[in-house]
Protein backbone atom coordinates (compact mmCIF):
# COMPACT_ATOMS: atom_id res chain seq x y z
CA UNK A 1 0.00 0.00 0.00
CA UNK A 2 0.91 3.56 -0.58
CA UNK A 3 2.47 5.68 2.30
CA UNK A 4 -0.04 8.27 0.54
CA UNK A 5 -3.28 6.49 1.68
CA UNK A 6 -5.03 7.86 4.58
CA UNK A 7 -4.96 5.77 7.67
CA UNK A 8 -8.73 5.14 7.27
CA UNK A 9 -8.18 3.45 3.75
CA UNK A 10 -5.52 0.89 5.25
CA UNK A 11 -6.22 -2.62 5.58
CA UNK A 12 -4.00 -4.19 8.20
CA UNK A 13 -3.19 -7.85 8.41
CA UNK A 14 -5.44 -10.06 10.29
CA UNK A 15 -4.47 -13.00 11.70
CA UNK A 16 -7.31 -14.07 13.75
CA UNK A 17 -10.90 -14.33 13.74
CA UNK A 18 -11.73 -11.98 16.64
CA UNK A 19 -9.76 -9.52 15.07
CA UNK A 20 -11.61 -10.18 11.56
CA UNK A 21 -14.61 -8.89 13.81
CA UNK A 22 -13.87 -6.05 14.96
CA UNK A 23 -12.54 -4.65 12.08
CA UNK A 24 -14.87 -5.37 10.02
CA UNK A 25 -17.44 -3.58 12.44
CA UNK A 26 -15.06 -0.60 13.05
CA UNK A 27 -14.97 -0.10 9.56
CA UNK A 28 -18.73 -0.08 8.93
CA UNK A 29 -19.61 1.54 12.09
CA UNK A 30 -21.48 4.63 11.13
CA UNK A 31 -22.02 3.53 7.23
CA UNK A 32 -25.08 1.85 7.88
CA UNK A 33 -23.82 -1.17 6.77
CA UNK A 34 -24.76 -4.70 6.57
CA UNK A 35 -23.06 -8.08 6.56
CA UNK A 36 -25.18 -11.37 5.78
CA UNK A 37 -24.10 -14.60 6.47
CA UNK A 38 -25.72 -17.81 4.74
CA UNK A 39 -25.21 -21.27 6.42
CA UNK A 40 -26.21 -24.53 4.57
CA UNK A 41 -25.96 -27.07 6.75
CA UNK A 42 -22.79 -25.92 8.53
CA UNK A 43 -21.48 -27.66 11.49
CA UNK A 44 -19.14 -25.99 14.44
CA UNK A 45 -17.66 -27.89 17.19
CA UNK A 46 -17.57 -25.05 19.94
CA UNK A 47 -14.68 -26.10 22.96
CA UNK A 48 -15.84 -25.39 26.19
CA UNK A 49 -12.15 -24.43 27.27
CA UNK A 50 -8.67 -25.04 25.75
CA UNK A 51 -6.98 -27.78 26.41
CA UNK A 52 -6.53 -31.63 25.00
CA UNK A 53 -9.08 -32.48 27.01
CA UNK A 54 -12.01 -29.90 26.30
CA UNK A 55 -15.86 -31.04 25.99
CA UNK A 56 -17.11 -29.49 22.55
CA UNK A 57 -20.75 -28.40 22.03
CA UNK A 58 -21.84 -29.23 18.25
CA UNK A 59 -23.84 -26.22 16.64
CA UNK A 60 -25.44 -26.92 13.19
CA UNK A 61 -26.45 -23.81 11.57
CA UNK A 62 -29.07 -23.76 8.27
CA UNK A 63 -30.15 -19.88 7.63
CA UNK A 64 -29.28 -17.00 7.38
CA UNK A 65 -27.16 -14.89 9.96
CA UNK A 66 -27.14 -10.34 9.82
CA UNK A 67 -24.87 -8.42 11.03
CA UNK A 68 -26.00 -4.36 11.13
CA UNK A 69 -24.05 -1.81 12.37
CA UNK A 70 -25.29 1.71 13.53
CA UNK A 71 -24.29 4.66 15.28
CA UNK A 72 -26.20 5.35 18.61
CA UNK A 73 -28.61 8.24 19.10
Amino acid sequence: MSDAEAPEERIDDTTTWPDLAIGLYDRLTGRNAEIIYEFEDMTVDVPSGTGDDAEHAHWRLDGTMRITTREQD
